[in-house]
């Protein structure tokens, strides 16, 4: 055990002037937060720019009315931001760069040659992916360590910077969480949202179906809550809409992601465009993910077209479709790409929370794994009978209807001659790491560092099965992919029996294997570093210990415990950010990068037997929490739950 990681990070203290719990050392504190800073200073919010609240409201179009375009480019908009956040990514490359000191290669001065030139610039991308809380607290931890604003970050050993340096961030599930609540929260730090004076998010002792505490008798707190929420979802529905599980669903997550009055019914996703910190290009570009699903499916395929929500348009790139629409403008009546000349402009459909619950539409997951839970039989049996019902409903599904691409692409698209589209989690097509946004050929990324929460193992532990299911996409043969390019991947069985799941691995080193430009991929797998934070998907609270304890075990995760366990890995961080961009300029590849490069890439063996089960050690000092939330009450969670759903029903 390293003397040095011992101290760094794996302790609790209280912070004085809050009463806080977070995490320090005697020497350094990773997440704290000047208390004498005012909430507006914290979460200057995205603007709550809906017109009624969560009820979106037909009203006059603007003069360029909303029209679906081609996904043949990127739109006007992505392309002007590019412009600008490329030039804002240059500085923080270069400190980030100065600060990692690959030996024998002048960082700095390779990116000030290459400052004035988009394309041979290294183009970053982070991936986050989807696993409930667990997925948005280890996401969390790896954001805070990428993240240069937070304390102690750009130290040695740490990465702070790298997500200054990104163009792309993507989400799905509880990554999106994760993403969406950063960004309706006007980009604040994850210190900022864990130590949160108001107490009104990430608080997640209180489940989801519980509601939040809002100082009184908590069974009366919750009846509040869930009126709250049903008379907003049921206002949608007197307006002409049709409502879904998903929008309960989206508003209370709400409640917990986003520091507004009721979780904010007036936030939307589109707002993130106005935020003037996204238009100067002060951060990455959020794209969330979800997946279609056709009348009648509850199994969603590897060829299912995969949608996104960009803070300018919602559509998809997959051959199917191949189309976006403004994403503001969702709900409007488009046929065949445009809006009769007197039809008016649906706003405020595009609610942040309905977004966010869209990527993260568990009710679909939860039917198809309720066997597998630890909750009683009874339970199991009540809960499956009850969703299939839903199901044959087609409301355990977000609901964008009028459908927006309705007699568009009327060939290719299955969603084109119905007036429904329907949508559901993004990782149920076994794509739990949102990589699709990334891999997409017209925004050129180079590398993406792949934050994999995923629970593929018995014991809630990713195995690779992302990567492959992006990889067997790629490869399918009724050509979904669409001209994407992805590296070789083994099979799950050799992620485990070779250890790729239990410590960074690169993936598509030799870009020389492929026939296109094809982005290296760093995996980066959710292992005990100081915490056990293989916490099960369906666990629905947190208290604050066993939150910060995930958050802590993120960081770690890829920092490598600053760089303690590997002190070369963050030289190996700057190669992987440099690798594309030095081939595109012909610049000699440093040894240093050469024997980085011949540790952390998969070298092509495969071990395909069947492997035991597995149970990662620790790899650090264990950090003590108290009681933990996943021993807590599955029998009341599934009480409420089912009483919530009854309600939700009663309410359609």
């Amino acid at each position: 055990m390293n003397a040095e990681y011992d101290d760094v990070g794996t302790r609790f203290h209280l912070i004085p002037a809050l009463g806080l719990p977070a995490f320090a050392s005697p020497r350094e504190s990773l997440f704290t937060i000047d208390a004498s800073a005012s909430l507006d200073a914290l979460y200057r919010r995205a603007l709550p720019n809906a017109p009624d609240g969560y009820t979106p409201e037909h009203l006059d179009c603007p003069a360029n009315r909303p029209v679906l375009r081609s996904a043949a480019r990127l739109s006007s908009n992505e392309s002007s931001w590019l412009d600008t956040r490329r030039n804002k990514t240059v500085d923080p490359m270069r400190d980030l760069l100065r600060r990692i000191n690959i030996p024998n290669f002048d960082g700095p001065s390779y990116i000030n040659k290459n400052a004035k030139n988009q394309s041979a610039l290294p183009n970053i991308g982070i991936a986050m992916s989807g696993g409930g809380y667990r997925a948005l607290t280890n996401g969390a931890g790896a954001i805070a360590a990428f993240d240069s604003r937070e304390d102690n970050s750009t130290s040695p050993g740490h990465l702070g910077g790298l997500l200054q340096s990104a163009t792309y961030l993507g989400g799905l599930s509880g990554g999106g969480w994760l993403v969406g609540s950063l960004f309706i929260n006007n980009f604040s730090t994850v210190s900022a949202l864990l130590n949160d004076p108001s107490h009104t998010v990430w608080q997640f002792d209180h489940s989801i179906l519980e509601g939040p505490d809002a100082g009184g008798v908590q069974l009366l707190d919750t009846a509040s809550y869930f009126h709250k929420i049903a008379d907003q979802v049921s206002d949608k529905g007197d307006a002409g809409f049709n409502r879904s599980l998903t929008d309960y669903w989206g508003r209370a997550l709400s409640f917990q992601l986003i520091n507004a009055t009721d979780g904010g019914p007036g936030y939307t996703w589109s707002s993130i465009a106005l935020a003037d910190n996204f238009k100067q290009g002060d951060t990455p570009f959020p794209v969330l993910v979800a997946d279609a699903r056709g009348p009648g499916e509850t199994v969603i395929s590897g060829n299912s077209t995969v949608y996104e929500f960009n803070p300018y348009e919602f559509g998809t790139w997959d051959p199917t479709t191949f189309a976006f629409v403004p994403v503001e403008y969702l709900g409007s009546n488009f046929s065949g790409g445009v809006l009769a000349p007197s039809a008016k402009c649906v706003r405020g459909f595009d609610n942040a929370g309905y977004v966010m619950g869209t990527s993260s539409s568990l009710f679909n997951q939860f039917l198809l794994q309720a066997n597998t839970t630890s909750i009683p039989d009874f339970a199991k049996s009540f809960i499956t009978d009850l969703l299939e019902s839903v199901g044959r409903d087609n409301n355990d599904i977000a609901d964008y209807s009028p459908n927006p691409f309705y007699g568009y692409h009327n060939s290719t698209s299955r969603n084109a001659q119905s007036n429904r589209l329907t949508m559901v989690d993004g990782g149920e097509d076994l794509q739990n790491i949102p990589l699709h946004p990334m891999i997409q050929p017209r925004r050129h990324v180079d590398v993406i560092f792949a934050v994999d929460s995923s629970a593929d193992t018995d014991n809630y532990w990713p195995n690779g099965t992302s990567l492959v299911a992006t990889y067997e996409r790629n490869l399918n043969t009724t050509g979904i992919g669409n001209g994407t390019s992805f590296p070789s991947i083994p099979d799950t069985n050799t992620f485990v029996n070779l250890g790729l799941n239990n410590h960074p691995t690169f993936f598509g080193c030799n870009s020389s294997n492929t026939s296109s430009i094809t982005p290296l991929i760093v995996y980066l797998p959710n292992s005990p570093y100081v915490f056990q934070s293989n916490i099960s998907t369906f666990t629905l609270s947190y208290n604050t210990t066993t939150r910060n304890a995930v958050v802590q075990n993120g960081y770690d995760v890829v920092t490598m415990g600053n760089a303690t366990v590997d002190p070369q890995w963050p030289v190996c961080v700057g190669c992987a950010i440099l690798s594309r961009s030095l081939e595109r300029t012909g610049t000699k590849t440093p040894d240093a990068c050469t024997q980085c490069f011949q540790k952390y890439c998969w070298d092509g063996k495969t071990s395909s037997a069947k492997p035991p089960s597995y149970e990662p050690p620790f790899k650090g000092q264990a950090v003590k929490t108290s009681a933990s939330a996943r021993q807590r009450g599955d029998f009341f969670v599934t009480v409420v739950a089912s009483i919530m759903v009854g309600m939700m029903m009663d309410a359609f």
